[in-house]
């Protein structure tokens, strides 16, 4: 069986009434998306790291999250940028 994953960038920000995302519902959706690729047979689902932006900086309670409501999807950090 091939390997097949994503990697998400967990941008969140703008004005809700926009359009934008909230870390909330950022964290939300990714946890939705990283269910939906395992029942599609995608075996790898990759948060990056990056601290002092808008995204998610601290993946570790989303993979957990996300462990816990998957069976066979590999989780874990795809990027660390350390500028």
């Amino acid at each position: 069986m091939r390997a097949f994953g994503f990697l998400s960038f967990g941008h969140y920000g703008g004005r809700p009434e926009q359009g934008g995302l909230t870390a909330r519902q950022m964290l939300h959706d990714a946890m939705d998306i990283a269910v939906g690729a395992e029942e599609l047979g995608v075996n790898g689902a990759y948060f990056r790291v990056h601290h002092f932006a808008q995204q998610s900086a601290a993946p570790m309670p989303l993979l957990s999250a996300i462990a816990a409501r998957t069976e066979r999807i590999e989780v874990g950090t795809g990027v660390i940028d350390m500028r």
